[in-house]
């Protein structure tokens, strides 16, 4: 994440999260640490797994007391191991010990989506279908949890509903048929936008590719409706697979000719990395 998205979407967000976690003072650290002293901690990986965040990690931090020093030993997207040492973060220990909790779940919760999507991903490796994540993210930790899956080795699908036209299956019925909403798009979107519609049957393929649609999402179709819809199809949109992707069954989907598949999973599913900061003590 680079310093420009840092101080624009990620410092306002990560006091937040200290603010939900230090709302008047840390009464444990201050019990025990009444005045300011010098120490270093270690970050130590507690499972082998795909790392992702460290910017985020150490800026927990640095908001606390841009005076914290994080040397890292690794780099996001580097694989690590159980036991491995990540960082060394030296600073005020009142600093270190009240930013713990918070730089912790942000690093583990990036890191474990980081390490699933490289899993996923590794499964469509050869079959020229693209990874794509959802909006279905933790609400306000979009912006890191999107980053993650871009280390993982996945790719995002649109960032918010600023971000692009999607026509869903409520989307349709509110317009009154797949056509309609796909012609109503059209007219209204800037033009540089593409029109992608959701849906769930051939009847409802065909009317999308008649109604001029440039991307389809077929959506929560077997895999045999899904090879006839592409047939159908016949290049004249992309195509898009979605509707409960996971690592367990995305390999069936290599062969169909999709051009994308997209899995909610990727950030509503994936279990974090076990990190923790160890033997801390005065310097």
């Amino acid at each position: 994440m680079n310093e420009i998205t840092m101080k624009m979407q990620a410092d306002e967000l990560i006091l937040m999260a200290l603010k939900e976690d230090i709302t008047s003072e840390d009464v444990s650290t201050n019990a025990v640490m009444p005045k300011a002293q010098k120490g270093t901690v270690e970050l130590i990986a507690k499972e082998d797994g795909v790392i992702a965040g460290l910017s985020v990690y150490a800026r927990v931090f640095t908001l606390l007391d841009a005076d914290t020093e994080v040397t890292f030993h690794c780099e996001d997207g580097e694989e690590v191991k159980k036991g491995q040492l990540l960082a060394n973060v030296t600073g005020d220990i009142r600093v270190l010990l009240s930013g713990e909790r918070v730089a912790l779940n942000y690093l583990q919760r990036m890191s474990g989506i980081a390490t699933y999507t490289r899993q996923v991903a590794r499964l469509l490796e050869g079959s020229g279908v693209t990874l794509l994540d959802t909006r279905k993210t933790t609400p306000n930790c979009r912006v890191f949890e999107k980053y993650a899956v871009r280390v993982g080795g996945g790719s995002n699908h649109r960032y918010n509903l600023s971000d692009g036209v999607l026509l869903k299956d409520n989307h349709i019925g509110a317009a009154g048929s797949v056509a309609k909403a796909v012609s109503m798009a059209k007219e209204y979107a800037p033009f540089v936008r593409k029109v992608e519609v959701e849906v769930e049957t051939l009847d409802q393929v065909k009317e999308a590719v008649e109604a001029g649609a440039d991307i389809i999402m077929l959506d929560n179709m077997t895999p045999e409706t899904m090879k006839k819809s592409v047939e159908l199809i016949g290049g004249r949109a992309e195509t898009e697979c979605s509707g409960n992707v996971t690592r367990e069954n995305i390999e069936k989907i290599r062969e169909i000719g999709v051009d994308y598949v997209s899995s909610g999973a990727l950030t509503h599913s994936a279990p974090i990395l076990d990190i923790s900061m160890k033997n801390l003590h005065a310097v």
